[in-house]
């Protein structure tokens, strides 16, 4: 996957914890500690928008692009 997740490094900036978090944005802490582990493949956008409302943030300060490798592409 080449989008990183990077809400574990916002939150610690914010000194937030993840119960603090998912109170604010209600959600539950499961599905928040999904999100910051990196183990979901979608989000709504009405999360993110109160993730970065709780976090006073931009979506690019959570979420990151990174090109995959080269090794996983297929041969021309």
């Amino acid at each position: 996957m080449a989008i990183i997740l990077r809400l574990d490094r916002v939150m610690a900036d914010r000194k937030m914890s993840l119960n603090q978090l998912a109170e604010k944005v209600g959600i539950s802490n499961v599905n928040l500690s999904n999100i910051k582990t990196g183990k979901i493949s979608a989000i709504r956008f009405s999360t993110l928008n109160g993730i970065c409302q709780a976090l006073n943030c931009q979506p690019g300060d959570i979420l990151e692009y990174v090109e995959d490798d080269e090794e996983g592409k297929k041969e021309k």
